[in-house]
């Protein structure tokens, strides 16, 4: 099989059950993938117990869930998640359509595929680098091949950038239809029973999602054959894993696939044939062809079944038109009264995935905007004639800036080159989502009486990292952009600090605090404008929060800009602390685990006092400098494809701890004879 297979949703002829099913082999001409070094981690990724006869393709290893065990897992180092699920809020929502407490969004992504997957990140800005968290409900990591294997785990970049958002992420069970490679043996490999009636595998999956640092597991069950025994195994497999899963604080979604009597029968609905395993997870995905007849019989059914209706999503497939798509939206989310169901999006990295393969961060950025937040890309004023109707236009944001201190580079996990205070520290594109930072919850809203400047996510200069925000305009009036959302305390030493940069024109800067929330939904917030000192260099503003009440709360932050004619202003960074930044201790016990040329594990323990944000990774080259190589939240890293640098008999790195107001410790020294 080929190892970049990936799926996707194939719907054979008209009428047909849509199925999410494997895609096709590459195509023919393209590049075949690189060797890949020696000691890669990846993505792990299984088969239930057996694996299929024969021998794996290049680049993929069969595995056994069976067989899992946290001990043996060399690669659990580099895939086990840091970062803990954050709790959300819901502010007034900024427009009048946006609800909040109904219809949520779950999004089913394919970030890489099912093998050679790495583990974090890679060596290209090329990356689907979700940042519009803020509407989303529930993430599926989603993949899978019947030449590959069945269960995919989420990597670590993934699931820390999700849990700084307060996002859940579930790995995923797929059990492809027999045309695609399914075999029914996997299928009743999953299910199996041991000797005291348990299903081992339901244990093994809650073990590896527990180990691993995410949220549960998407259960996919497509291949035909089955009879009603098979589905009686099925269910009573579902009911233990809900229930190992409900101890450890895990959730269970099914897809509407298999029904009571074994068979594969896509519903398009909650009904008789598959309430039961409804009833057995806490979430069920609808699949593709349901009607607005169909959904309104399914919420109402969940109801009678004492569940929510919103624990229903309804399949929207966006794999290949996006935006484009024509999709019934007042079957699910009718704008003139309660939402029906929940809306579930399958495969919207169509935002990247559609454009051409010269594709910059900043084309792939301005086309999820237009997804997320809708045509008029300001989520306060959406446009009516949209015939896509954005999650911004009905579902209310959330956001986890909640305790001091906070602070933000605006990394949005991709980028053409890395930033430290300003200087390039390395000009290597890259990817690494567990970089992001935690970002705006609602962009981009602008309220002026004026001509409204454009706001974007820019690559081209960063701070920290690799993106800053720009606005891009001309000012005929002065203009507020919302930045975030909060429930920040104000104490008497609490300070903003804004790190920013007029590129072009002349502008006024103001910080906007609002310490209430707006009287009602789509109306603003009541900002008080604090100065701010503003030049054609980087620099740091530090701002008292002078005059607002002691003891109160910060509810939103946001900048005011003033000025005539063409102006270009960047933010680079932005701080809320109450106290001066300290940094974290020294990493401990830094080595070099294992190497292959100039292939290196390394690994560390957390050093004493002070919370960690992340982990940098310097080489220092013969000529004193530092060069960025990489950075995660875990404890483990890999660097492929050192080469001695001007004739150096060994090469020497610095490891250093990452504090929340991005102050570094002081290194930790590695070194590689050559």
């Amino acid at each position: 099989m080929n190892p970049t297979r990936r799926t996707v949703l194939l719907v054979a002829g008209t009428g047909a059950a849509a199925a999410l099913l494997p895609s096709p082999p590459a195509t023919a001409g393209a590049a075949a993938p690189e060797a890949a070094p020696a000691l890669q981690p990846y993505a792990s990724y299984w088969y239930p117990d057996s694996v299929p006869s024969g021998a794996p393709g290049a680049g993929i290893t069969w595995r056994s869930l069976k067989a899992w065990s946290a001990a043996d897992d060399t690669d659990l180092a580099f895939n086990a998640a840091s970062v803990p699920l954050a709790e959300r809020f819901t502010p007034t929502p900024v427009n009048t359509t946006a609800r909040a407490g109904q219809a949520r969004v779950q999004s089913l992504v394919s970030f890489g595929p099912t093998a050679g997957n790495p583990s974090q990140g890679s060596g290209t800005a090329d990356h689907y680098a979700l940042t519009h968290w803020s509407y989303v409900d529930e993430l599926v990591f989603w993949g899978g091949s019947s030449g590959e294997g069945l269960i995919l785990a989420p990597n670590a970049p993934i699931v820390d950038a999700a849990h700084r958002h307060g996002v859940p992420v579930l790995g995923n069970v797929f059990l492809p239809p027999a045309a695609f490679g399914g075999q029914l043996q996997w299928t009743r490999d999953l299910v199996q029973k041991d000797a005291a009636g348990h299903h081992p595998l339901a244990a093994q999956l809650v073990a590896v999602a527990e180990a691993y640092g995410f949220d549960g597991w998407f259960v996919n069950a497509e291949t035909g054959g089955g009879n009603a025994a098979l589905a009686t195994d099925m269910l009573g497999f579902l009911t233990e894993l809900k229930a190992l899963s409900r101890a450890k604080g895990l959730r269970v979604t099914w897809y509407d696939s298999m029904t009571v009597n074994g068979s594969v029968s896509w519903q398009g609905a909650l009904n008789n044939q598959n309430r039961v395993f409804f009833q057995a997870a806490d979430s069920m995905f609808v699949d593709f062809r349901w009607s607005a007849s169909s959904l309104a019989s399914s919420g109402t059914t969940a109801q009678q079944l004492g569940r929510s209706r919103y624990e229903l999503w309804a399949g929207v497939d966006v794999e290949a038109a996006g935006w484009n798509r024509s999709v019934n939206w007042d079957a699910m989310v009718p704008g003139g009264s309660a939402h029906v169901v929940s809306v579930g999006f399958y495969r919207p990295e169509w935002t990247r995935n559609h454009l051409p393969a010269t594709r910059t961060p900043g084309e792939f950025h301005a086309a999820d905007d237009r997804f997320w937040s809708g045509r008029s890309l300001d989520p306060a004023r959406p446009d009516t004639t949209d015939t896509w109707r954005a999650p911004a236009v009905f579902v209310a944001d959330r956001s986890t800036v909640t305790a001091l201190p906070f602070a933000t580079t605006f990394n949005t996990g991709h980028g053409l080159r890395w930033y430290e205070d300003g200087r390039v520290t390395s000009t290597a594109p890259w990817n690494h989502l567990g970089l992001q930072d935690r970002l705006p919850s609602r962009r981009w809203v602008v309220r002026t009486t004026g001509q409204r400047p454009a706001v974007t996510f820019d690559f081209a200069d960063a701070w920290r990292g690799g993106s800053s925000v720009l606005v891009d305009g001309t000012l005929t009036a002065p203009a507020t952009l919302d930045v975030y959302a909060t429930r920040l305390p104000i104490g008497p030493d609490t300070v903003v600090e804004l790190t920013h940069r007029t590129d072009a024109g002349d502008v006024t800067v103001e910080l906007a605090v609002a310490t209430a929330e707006p009287p009602g939904p789509g109306q603003p917030y009541a900002y008080t404008y604090l100065p701010v000192t503003a030049g054609s260099d980087w620099g740091t503003s530090t701002v008292r929060l002078t005059g607002l009440p002691a003891g109160g709360t910060v509810h939103a932050l946001g900048v005011r800009l003033t000025g005539t004619g063409a102006v270009k202003w960047r933010l680079g960074a932005l701080a809320v602390r109450d106290e001066a930044a300290r940094a974290p201790g020294t990493p401990v016990d830094a080595r070099i685990t294992d190497s292959s040329g100039g292939d290196l594990r390394l690994a560390w323990r957390a050093g004493p006092g002070g919370d960690v944000r992340q982990y940098t990774l310097h080489r220092v080259l013969p000529d004193g400098t530092r060069r960025f190589l990489g950075g995660t939240a875990q404890r483990a890293f890999f660097v492929g494809g050192s080469t001695p640098e001007g004739g150096e008999q060994a090469a020497r790195f610095e490891l250093r701890a990452v504090g929340e107001l991005y102050t570094a410790s002081a290194p930790a020294t590695l070194t590689h004879t050559w």
